[in-house]
């Protein structure tokens, strides 16, 4: 959250030609809800359901580019379903120039929350290590803006391969 996947995931979409596909996008689309409206209508369960479907449905795509909303490790499936569809690129910063970006929105649905600074914390402490088990590649845009950090994705993408 406020890392910049969505904006790096459109810049990187316009200058490589491939296709976007963005999971909250498709979840929110399945809803015809916003996903802040998903989690206070159906709650977080049903909006993780509905983001395990739309990744399976990539199984078969080629040459993408897949967005996907910061819980989606939570799940062991998901790990396994990224790790079969390609390179996966995490995008870290540091926890204050997180919260600052994540906090600019109110709709976050997840620091809708008495303390959004310590929701984002318990957050960042269990989604880390998962980000880390299944990223081939990572970038850190604390200090990097949009176009830097799809010049250091598309500069590294042929040294990283799957095993």
């Amino acid at each position: 959250m406020g890392a910049g996947k969505s904006s790096v995931g459109r810049r990187l979409e316009r200058r490589t030609g491939f296709h976007r596909f963005d999971t909250d996008e498709m979840v929110s689309a399945k809803f015809n809800l916003s996903i802040s409206q998903v989690f206070e209508q159906h709650g977080e369960d049903a909006f993780r359901e509905a983001e395990n479907e739309v990744l399976r449905t990539f199984e078969s795509q080629h040459a993408a580019i897949i967005v996907t909303g910061g819980g989606i490790v939570l799940r062991e499936e998901n790990r396994n379903l990224l790790r079969q569809l390609g390179m996966i690129v995490y995008l870290e910063a540091n926890e204050e120039i997180l919260f600052e970006r994540a906090s600019r929105r109110a709709s976050r649905p997840l620091l809708r929350t008495a303390d959004p600074r310590a929701t984002m914390k318990e957050l960042m402490v269990k989604r880390l290590p998962l980000y880390g088990s299944i990223a081939d590649l990572t970038v850190d845009t604390s200090q990097l803006d949009q176009s830097e950090v799809c010049d250091f994705i598309l500069q590294n993408l042929r040294t990283v391969t799957k095993d």
